[in-house]
């Protein structure tokens, strides 16, 4: 039997250029996929801040976005043990962001991410990878399924072509107006409510997920909550339609990358059987913070983007109580300005309880994954999470809101069995996670049960094998 020939058509992937998630999920999966037997490769856009080595593949294509002709040069680079290939166009990628400023999206964005759905279906054609799947992901590339069921339709080259699609956050959209809609080069005979139109507007994650043939989400909570009123953020009835078709799929963690005993970014390395090193890295971030406390304190990180779907609300108004508490916080992440405010207005309050780094920091992210005691993540809502299987990991505990992905992979701690890995509250409000914290705070004052805990913590195993196998059975699926 010939392996299966997948194509990732993506946004971001690391370690190239990552804003979340996505930006994990499709560096991790094409390689489990390899190792499955899969001949996989990956296109994503050139941005500015990739640095890698790459070479160019003299390969050029050239399409029309609206009234205007816009071409691409395609560089190819193996440096993360899958062939990935990126659309060099620097009038729509040589930016500082990938998606927006801090303050809005980039207003040519349909645009962008119309040139990029059609040069992903060019290039492939020049690449003569003929793909039995092209895997999909979120909005900025909804628009290629659409283009396979319209305009590519009679395409020999993509006769047996199918598409997955996979939703990893459905709060994000791609809307805009339709007078824009010419741009796309789509028929306006999908301009309707079973189409690409929602409330007037232009849809793009909606057109990937009504044009695929099988549409995923990235855990099986998530799957279930975005078919509700709650969490379906208007396409609930969309997805309802097409429940046989949705599937949650956990995502995994690429235990190469995010491993205490060999991960380059901490102190020194560590692991369930030998946990000394941990003080090691607790040590080096508060160095890095410039915090000095005793080891009787926990110290508390927060690793994420400040928007309100984090929980930031309800912490916001929590976070008075939580420095009244024996504890010590480092914070990274960047966002909404106001949630940044926040943060570092606390830390002129609080400068020897509290440590704020407004960036995205990879390095950093892994220090406070190994050094910190506990990782809070309160969401209000969370397709997945990645930061909380990480920590896992590393002995560092979970403190989390029981929804999506989180409630998936986060057994509340039982102090009386000495089972689970973590702490879980489920009403969406301060006081909720106010009381787990000071659960926790009091569990780790007891070393024995904390140690307990934490082994339990090291012991789960979300690599990407077994998630990697579901999304084959789903691709054999679509190819019978």
């Amino acid at each position: 039997m010939k392996p299966l020939k997948i194509l990732f058509a993506a946004s971001e992937a690391a370690p190239y250029a990552k804003t979340g998630g996505l930006g994990d999920v499709c560096g991790a999966l094409p390689k489990s996929l390899k190792k499955l037997g899969c001949e996989v490769i990956l296109i994503m856009p050139f941005y500015r801040q990739i640095d890698s080595e790459f070479q160019n593949t003299n390969i050029q294509v050239s399409l029309q976005v609206g009234d205007r002709e816009i071409a691409a040069q395609l560089f190819q680079t193996f440096s993360n043990d899958v062939s990935t290939y990126f659309l060099k166009c620097d009038e729509y990628f040589d930016r500082e962001y990938l998606y927006g400023t801090p303050d809005s999206d980039y207003p040519d964005n349909l645009e962008r991410w119309t040139f990029f759905s059609k040069a992903v279906l060019e290039a492939v054609k020049k690449l003569d990878f003929k793909p039995d799947i092209i895997h999909c992901h979120d909005w900025q590339t909804g628009l290629i399924p659409a283009y396979l069921k319209t305009i590519c339709k009679d395409d020999p080259f993509f006769l047996n072509t199918k598409t997955l699609f996979t939703i990893h956050n459905i709060a994000y959209q791609g809307l805009f107006p339709s007078s824009l809609f010419s741009l796309t080069g789509l028929p306006l005979s999908i301009f309707n409510p079973e189409g690409i139109e929602y409330w007037g507007k232009i849809n793009l994650l909606k057109a990937g997920i009504v044009f695929s043939e099988i549409e995923t989400t990235v855990s099986e909570k998530y799957a279930q909550e975005i078919q509700t009123n709650e969490a379906g953020c208007g396409l609930e009835g969309v997805l309802q339609a097409r429940k046989d078709k949705l599937f949650g799929i956990l995502n995994g963690v690429d235990y190469d990358e995010w491993n205490p005993s060999k991960d380059r970014f901490i102190a020194a390395n560590y692991d369930n059987d030998n946990l000394t090193n941990k003080k090691v890295c607790r040590t080096d971030l508060l160095k890095v913070y410039d915090l000095e406390i005793s080891e009787q304190i926990p110290l508390i990180g927060i690793i994420s983007r400040f928007v309100e779907q984090k929980g930031f609300d309800i912490l916001s108004e929590a976070m008075e109580e939580i420095m009244s508490m024996n504890v010590c916080m480092v914070v990274v992440g960047s966002g909404e300005k106001k949630y940044s405010d926040i943060f570092l207005t606390l830390a002129r309050k609080y400068p020897e309880k509290l440590g704020v780094k407004i960036a995205f920091d990879n390095a950093i992210a892994h220090k406070i994954t190994a050094g910190s005691d506990m990782i809070l993540m309160p969401s209000l809502f969370e397709p997945c999470g990645m930061t909380q299987m990480y920590s896992l990991k590393y002995g560092t505990i979970p403190i989390v809101r029981a929804t999506g992905g989180l409630d998936d992979t986060i057994e509340d701690f039982d102090v009386k069995t000495g089972s689970g890995t973590g702490f879980k509250f489920i009403d969406y409000n301060s006081g909720s996670l106010l009381k787990k914290v000071e659960e926790a705070v009091q569990t780790f004052d007891n070393k024995q049960l904390w140690n307990s805990l934490m082994q339990n913590a090291m012991k789960q195993d979300f690599s990407w094998e077994r998630s990697a196998k579901r999304y084959v059975e789903l691709y054999e699926k679509l190819c019978k």
